[in-house]
């Protein structure tokens, strides 16, 4: 049924005031003043994809090149900055933390040095940090702890020293926690284990020591997390019985420790259990054959302990790495 000639106009003009209004809307001063300081900071590669002054677009320009921006009332704001795999050299672009919308900062697979700098805790709407393979430097801030909408948090493959800060167990919603490859040092926060969203921990191919025991002290601690990367660091005391309280646990990835005692068979109870990793520790004793009749166990790889005589890993080992495509779910 074809539109009345009035309510057709009334219904194009709609559009046009539309469309005039998405049009008319400015990018606030403040993050065109921030995304021009970055470009200045990142220099020659990534300009030639920045053109203008408007990073949300200007007239017949585009929007630069891995940035999102969305209107809120007469205004447009920056909501996304992924500028990742480009080599930008240099200290962390602290203009960034001006950019008080951004919901994602992905600046992973640069060559980004120095420390992030404390004012990183000004972007409470942040969702997705992704800084890892840079050359990062210095102390994780403790300032994170404060990006209380923070989900996914990807500090690995850089040169980040010192402990854990403790201040990351105020992030409620977080699911994904990477710290692995780094030279951090110190005991792992047991605070960490009151995240109840939190799925993946890892913390390989650090310097970090204590024992598990001291990990999972908190009653009902870790209550969803499925992935435990432990591996290459300087753990020890034994492998508690408490572990199988995790019941949600998919892989355990404890290689290259100093971890000993035997295995207890209450982790053969737990239920999603795929991956075990124990290889190269000081563990003795036998395996119990509860593990060999898990239903999902694929993998259990004890190379270089000192088990009996007889104990048989199950499946065949290969290293436990999470793909590029499972960063971001």
């Amino acid at each position: 049924m074809a539109l009345p000639r009035l309510s057709f106009f009334a219904f194009s003009l709609f559009l046009i005031l539309i469309s005039s209004s998405l049009a008319l809307s400015k990018t606030l001063k403040r993050d065109v003043k921030a995304l021009n300081e970055i470009k200045a900071s990142l220099g020659w590669r990534v300009v030639y994809a920045w053109v203008g002054d408007d990073p949300c677009g200007d007239g017949d320009l585009p929007p630069w090149s891995g940035v999102t921006c969305s209107t809120q009332g007469d205004y447009r704001v920056v909501t996304e900055l992924e500028v990742y795999a480009v080599s930008i050299v240099g200290p962390f672009p602290t203009a960034v933390t001006n950019l008080l919308d951004l919901t994602r900062l992905d600046l992973h697979n640069n060559k980004l040095t120095g420390p992030i700098p404390p004012q990183i805790g000004r972007l409470k709407r942040l969702k997705i940090l992704n800084l890892r393979w840079n050359k990062l430097q210095d102390t994780i801030p403790p300032e994170i702890g404060e990006l209380k909408s923070l989900t996914h948090l990807y500090l690995s493959f850089n040169s980040f020293k010192g402990e854990i800060p403790r201040e990351l167990a105020n992030l409620p919603e977080l699911r994904y926690l990477y710290l692995q490859e780094n030279r951090l040092i110190g005991k792992i926060p047991a605070e960490l284990g009151t995240l109840r969203n939190l799925r993946h921990l890892d913390v390989g191919n650090n310097h970090l020591v204590g024992t598990i025991r001291e990990l999972i002290r908190i009653e009902g601690c870790f209550p969803a997390l499925r992935n435990l990367y432990l591996n290459n660091n300087y753990l020890t005391g034994g492998i508690p019985a408490q572990l199988a309280n995790l019941t949600n646990l998919e892989i355990f990835y404890l290689s290259y420790n100093k971890i000993s005692g035997s295995v207890p068979t209450g982790l053969a109870n737990i239920p999603k259990l795929i991956y075990l990793y124990l290889d190269h520790n000081q563990l003795t004793g036998r395996i119990d054959s509860e593990f060999y009749k898990h239903p999902f166990l694929k993998e259990l790889y004890i190379e270089g302990n000192s088990f009996k005589q007889g104990v048989k890993p199950i499946g065949v080992h290969k290293v436990l790495e999470v793909s590029d495509t499972e960063f971001l779910v």
